[in-house]
């Protein structure tokens, strides 16, 4: 079912023109089994959002940057930064993947398309003004 739910989401978010002007590109992807939806946005292609759908919540994530990146004498005051960022941040939060630094955020299992839509752009928004703030920490 929720396969069916992601390729309905990623129909519907394809060529979809938001309130701001931005055309969003979705893709179906195969990730081991498990199917993700690859959102760019115009003129942020560079940051897409994956989103994922499990019973329970629908996850929509940019991944920010490797832990490679990451200057090794400034890395506690990144994560400092990053951990007093996490509340006022609207809508997101930061996380860690592996070796790579995300910001993602959560929802009901079943948003009307303008909720998925608003988090999208939202998620884009703060993931460039994460990377804007915490760039002096960066390689």
């Amino acid at each position: 079912m929720s396969n069916d739910a992601l390729a309905n989401f990623a129909t519907e978010l394809d060529g979809h023109l938001t309130e701001e002007g931005m055309k969003l590109s979705a893709t179906i992807m195969d990730n081991d089994g498990a199917h993700v939806i690859q959102v760019e946005i115009e003129d942020r292609e560079e940051f897409p959002i994956f989103i994922s759908l499990d019973s329970e919540q629908l996850l929509c994530t940019c991944y920010l940057w490797h832990d490679s990146e990451v200057n090794n004498e400034r890395r506690c005051d990144m994560l400092d930064a990053m951990t007093t960022l996490n509340l006022p941040m609207p809508l997101s939060s930061f996380g860690k993947v592996g070796d790579q630094y995300l910001i993602f955020g959560a929802m009901s299992a079943k948003p009307t398309l303008e909720d998925l839509i608003h988090e999208i752009c939202v998620l884009s928004d703060n993931s460039l003004n994460a990377i804007e703030t915490l760039q002096d920490y960066l390689n």
